[in-house]
């Protein structure tokens, strides 16, 4: 698969153009941006960032791997991971919590006496998808999740956070972006399908990502990486709306046949009530003669 001659920017929900944004040194002022706009006024403003080792094994063989998309230490000991969730998964939350154990179970010294103080860990996932069910309202797209207590809701533990951001619900236009973190957003949201910097873009940081974004600038392997990325996500997109469609396809037709059957039911139980023999009512309806005595 080549590139769309008409895209000139990076797609961030592919895993290339997500790690080239947020995962490397060079970029890591980029993330330490998203990450100032994603928590303003909730927390100290992080000042750098170290990155850590991605990969994880848990502590026995044969344990199940973590490899996550950024995982990052600020400079007072926080733990971030950052990932993005191209699509709904059944056990997603599951796998956030998984996730975050690896972050809480390393800062254990190894060999030493230890009064098990942790430092902050955060969990931060963005979605391009929504959570079934309408569970949070409409406008609502971003869930910061702690421990709490479930008589008054009080914060139990305050040190390991969960962030979620539904990203087909931010919808703002160039001219509704006010805050930084509607700026980060409106970037992540559309960075793929824009041709040019819109102009309530001007932030410094913001000129540097639609640099780093931009594909002419991509030497062949990057540009290379970036096809191999792209493909991916297509062919997972695929999968997923293929699975979709076949899913609401069958709930049709088993919703068609269970109408079907109620109805002839209701008809059987009509004729009947008006004298029409059995024999007759199962020959041309195709009932059996116990389904309509039972009616």
């Amino acid at each position: 698969m080549s590139i769309d001659s008409q895209e000139r920017y990076i797609n961030p929900y592919t895993d290339f153009g997500f790690k080239k944004l947020f995962g490397t040194e060079m970029n890591k002022d980029l993330l330490i941006s998203f990450l100032n706009a994603l928590f303003s006024g909730t927390k100290k403003e992080i000042t750098d960032v170290q990155y850590l080792n991605s990969e994880h094994l848990g502590d026995g063989y044969g344990d199940r791997r973590a490899v996550f998309d950024v995982y990052c230490m600020t400079e007072d000991g926080g733990r971030f991971i950052v990932e993005m969730q191209k699509a709904e998964q059944t056990y997603f939350r599951d796998r956030s919590i998984y996730y975050s154990t690896f972050a809480i179970r390393e800062q254990a010294p190894k060999g030493k006496e230890w009064d098990y103080h942790l430092e902050d860990v955060y969990t931060i996932g963005v979605l391009n998808f929504k959570f079934p069910d309408g569970e949070y309202p409409a406008d609502s797209y971003r869930h910061e999740i702690k421990l709490k207590d479930v008589e008054d809701n009080h914060v139990f533990y305050d040190k390991l956070t969960f962030v979620y951001l539904e990203m087909p619900k931010f919808n703002k236009m160039e001219d509704e972006l006010e805050t930084m973190f509607d700026k980060w957003m409106f970037v992540l949201r559309n960075l793929g399908r824009l041709l040019d910097r819109p102009k309530a873009l001007q932030d410094r940081i913001f000129q540097k990502v639609f640099e780093q974004a931009e594909i002419a600038r991509y030497t062949r392997e990057e540009r290379r990486e970036y096809e191999a990325s792209i493909k991916n996500y297509w062919d997972y997109y695929s999968t997923m709306k293929t699975a979709t469609d076949k899913a609401i396809a069958k709930g049709r037709a088993e919703g068609l046949a269970e109408g079907r059957a109620v109805e002839k039911l209701a008809n059987a139980r009509s004729l009947k009530g008006n004298g029409v023999p059995i024999d007759i009512i199962a020959k041309s309806l195709g009932l059996t003669p116990e389904e309509i005595a039972s009616l």
